[in-house]
């Protein structure tokens, strides 16, 4: 079945339009939460990654956050020199190095986390729960799909 058509797709039903307006809106009224830690809405979100577990390497990282390796090691580089990260070469792999958060590290992720909380709480005051969730399940499943159809090499 075709969702859509040439009659009727413009950028106010793009989903690829709305999810870059959506993340470009959102990452700038997100920035002056960081601004109290002195860190960035990009570092945030490497610690994120690497205290949640999601990402253990810095090809992790890039992975996680769509980064070129370059600017990961640039980004873990800054982390690490903040004092939020260490970098520890794996027992069993020499070639690996694991990235862990450090408690400092944990801590400004934890504040932030909260910040970033009450963001999205008076963001979406005007929704009710079944909407938020109803969103949150939608893009979730977007995202499967194109993780899948990226695994598999396809373009979907």
């Amino acid at each position: 079945m075709a969702i859509y058509s040439k009659a009727d797709f413009g950028p106010d039903c793009s989903l690829g339009y709305l999810a870059r307006r959506i993340h470009q809106i959102g990452q700038a009224s997100l920035e002056p939460v960081f601004v109290e830690e002195g860190l960035t809405i990009t570092q945030w979100s490497a610690l994120v990654s690497i205290w949640t577990g999601r990402a253990n390497t810095s090809a992790d990282l890039a992975r996680d956050l769509a980064h070129d390796k370059g600017a990961t090691t640039r980004l873990v580089d800054t982390l690490e020199q903040r004092g939020w990260v260490t970098r520890a070469r794996a027992t069993d792999d020499r070639r690996v190095v694991n990235l862990e958060p450090t408690p400092d590290g944990e801590a400004v992720a934890l504040r932030c986390r909260d910040r970033v909380i009450d963001f999205w709480n008076a963001t979406l005051k005007d929704w009710d729960r079944a909407e938020v969730d109803t969103l949150i399940a939608l893009m979730q499943k977007l995202r499967g799909t194109l993780d899948n159809a990226a695994i598999e090499g396809r373009g979907v």
